[in-house]
């Protein structure tokens, strides 16, 4: 069957049975057309130590070819910016949300000063995704890319935390995902490099059900949140060097790990309603009261467990309260602990111990 193309993303939705594809993507047998994602690159002498200054990552302890993530935080800490990044011997590549990259590029552009650094908006390249680890991927796709980047998530990286659950608990922690970046003129060998292997299409629903599934965040949907710290999305896990050098909003986001709880919580909910249009993006969850307690962020069909959603609901919003939205009553899932503390966390308040003296 021929694609059904998403209108937003400009790329294939569908081909017909969006949870069959889901369930060869996460069988590592499938590969997504996501042209949409941008790509920029940081060339130049400085880019290491630069982006290091400017970002949550220590780019100066990465190897090259490791993948990891970055982000951009404002100076209350935050989210502005995120990206996959991944350092090869003349360039960081920086991989991120439709729509985001020319943003992350002026940006970046604009903090560059005297220093020897060239950021390059990479309108010759696209991307595909997979559902399988860079050491599966067909041979003839690697030949005909330029790079891969294989997600970590939800492996907690050198410096993280997790804001709740254990890697090995995770229930992503099986899963695998893999950013495929090519340039244009060779997609259709990447593609045919796939077809020969015996790989099939699958389109965006099945890409992102993966995803919401797999509990991680995106730029573009969670990262969108109004004023969202990266601890209410558990993205100190990928996205964030605890113990590296000072950077925009380093101080917030020290704070909240050592001295207080982030305000929010991300949620994973389970949709119970009628048939039809699923809630918008955007909706506000309610509580049995009818109060406003959060907003749904990512919501798909997912192959295996139906209506589900990833919502950021306030803290204090007690894991046994059936919510309601658009419609839906939804269950909870945690994600991140409403206790608000990380695996880093000490364990009391520093300075407690000199509460009540005169």
């Amino acid at each position: 069957m021929s694609a059904v193309i998403d209108e937003t993303a400009g790329v294939p939705a569908h081909y017909g049975s969006p949870f069959a594809e889901e369930r060869e993507l996460r069988a590592g047998r499938a590969f997504v057309d996501v042209a949409h994602f941008d790509v920029v690159t940081v060339a130049g002498a400085d880019r290491v130590s630069w982006l290091t200054n400017l970002s949550t990552r220590d780019f100066s302890q990465l190897a090259v070819g490791e993948a990891s993530e970055m982000l951009i935080l404002d100076p209350n800490g935050h989210v502005q910016e995120a990206a996959a990044a991944q350092l090869t011997e003349d360039a960081v590549w920086l991989i991120t949300d439709s729509g985001r990259g020319a943003t992350l590029a002026t940006f970046l552009d604009s903090m560059r000063f005297m220093l020897r650094v060239e950021v390059t908006l990479r309108e010759d390249v696209t991307v595909f995704g997979t559902g399988a680890p860079a050491s599966a991927l067909p041979a003839a796709v690697v030949e005909n890319s330029l790079l891969t980047w294989e997600d970590p998530w939800p492996r907690t990286l050198t410096g993280g935390a997790d804001y709740g659950i254990p890697d090995a608990a995770h229930p992503a922690a099986d899963s695998r995902r893999t950013l495929v970046v090519a340039e244009k003129v060779k997609a259709g060998a990447v593609v045919a490099g796939f077809e020969a292997a015996g790989w099939s299409r699958a389109g965006l629903l099945a890409w992102e059900a993966a995803r919401v599934a797999d509990r991680r965040p995106r730029v573009g949907a969670e990262g969108a949140a109004e004023r969202v710290l990266p601890h209410e999305l558990d993205w100190l896990r990928t996205a964030v060097h605890l113990n590296k050098g000072c950077y925009r909003g380093q101080e917030t986001v020290a704070k909240i790990v050592n001295l207080g709880r982030p305000p929010r919580r991300l949620t994973y909910l389970y949709l119970e309603g009628p048939e039809g249009d699923l809630p918008e993006v955007g909706a506000e969850v309610l509580s049995e009261r009818g109060r406003k307690v959060g907003v749904l962020t990512s919501v798909v069909r997912d192959a295996d467990e139906g209506p589900v959603a990833l919502a950021l609901l306030k803290r204090s919003t007690s894991v046994e309260e059936v919510l309601s939205v658009g419609g839906f009553a939804a269950s909870q899932e945690v994600i991140v602990s409403p206790e608000g503390k990380s695996s880093v966390s000490p364990a009391t308040r520093p300075g407690a111990e000199l509460r009540g003296r005169k």
